[in-house]
């Protein structure tokens, strides 16, 4: 048994990846429990360990086989992309670039086996697009490196973890594109995750996309009985303790406090919104149903104070935790 081994990307460069990064790879706990490398840029590293007075050894490596574990040292695989004096806080194609190139690396090592998880800093959505790479967001990205076809995202914070059945795309686009099958492929990921979490027999609470479940028909036209119900009860017949559809309102409020382990969300804004209120400082986002688990921070790359020290850092350490637990704690890659 030895320790997994995680890619961390660095994100934009610009932004508060590299300061958060640093934190909380020289968090003891976290340090102790995994093989950490950086996919990303030594100099920009150590620029941002400077920043936050932090003293450490910025090691560059060929391999993720060549991070050894230790206290004060971070791992980096080095790509060399972004100039040395990139100002901090400022759009840059030239950082959108890098980042699809940190993220296509840890994407690599995944699909040769080599690492157990990916843990990914911010990026920045316009700056990736001006860098040449029209992708919406590290999910799509992470998803068409991998070439896999269909993936969910998964928000998750100390007292709530939400799964969306669609993202980014319009409202009304997402209600067209939600339908049985999608719910419950959505279903059965969040399940298998949730296992995988440690959570061997997990509550599901399904929501509904109408006001109070469509209340018989009185709010909509009929999306539940048509897009969700069926899948729920596909999953049910499998064993599954998956409940709904049920109005998103008060299902969040009964998650929140304990009687649900994960809610399914229809769409973007219905998951988004309860999660940051109830945590975005700890919120982790994970990426369910790629070859590898991925893990990211709940924020943006937060320009406004980047290059400022001032970065909470709380996220990352929980992202990186996430990639931990989720990669097994321990295993051998294959």
């Amino acid at each position: 048994m030895t320790l997994p081994t995680i890619a961390v990307t660095m994100g934009d460069g610009a932004g508060v990846g590299p300061e958060v990064i640093v934190a909380a790879l020289l968090e003891p706990e976290i340090a102790q429990a995994c093989r950490a490398v950086v996919i990303g840029d030594a100099t920009r590293l150590e620029q941002a360990a400077r920043i936050l007075g932090r003293s450490v050894e910025i090691v560059r490596v060929d391999s993720p086989e060549q991070a050894e574990p230790a206290e004060g040292r971070i791992a980096v695989i080095d790509l060399d992309l972004l100039p040395p004096d990139l100002p901090w806080g400022e759009l840059s194609p030239a950082a959108g670039d890098a980042a699809f190139h940190y993220v296509r690396v840890a994407c690599e090592l995944a699909n040769e086996g080599r690492i157990h998880a990916i843990c990914t800093a911010p990026l920045n959505k316009e700056a990736l697009q001006r860098g040449g790479h029209a992708y919406p967001g590290h999910t799509e990205l992470l998803a068409d490196l991998t070439h896999t076809p269909e993936v969910s995202m998964m928000l998750t914070t100390p007292t709530l973890r939400v799964i969306h059945v669609t993202t980014h795309i319009g409202l009304v686009d997402a209600i067209e594109r939600i339908e049985p099958g999608l719910v419950e492929r959505t279903i059965r990921r969040g399940h298998a995750a949730m296992v995988a979490a440690g959570i061997p027999e997990p509550r599901i609470g399904v929501c509904a996309i109408n006001p109070h479940a469509g209340e018989h028909g009185l709010f909509g036209h009929g999306e539940e009985e048509a897009k969700i119900n069926p899948a729920v009860e596909r999953v049910r017949a499998d064993g599954v303790d998956a409940r709904g559809a049920l109005p998103a309102d008060t299902l969040f409020f009964l998650a929140a406090r304990g009687d649900y382990d994960l809610v399914v969300a229809m769409y973007h804004d219905q998951g988004h919104g309860p999660i940051k209120v109830l945590g975005i400082e700890a919120g982790v986002n994970i990426t369910v149903g790629l070859p590898v688990m991925r893990t990211s921070v709940d924020h943006g790359t937060a320009f406004d104070i980047a290059g400022t020290g001032t970065a909470d850092p709380r996220s990352m350490v929980e992202a990186m935790r996430q990639a931990i637990a989720l990669s097994g704690g321990a295993r051998t890659a294959r």
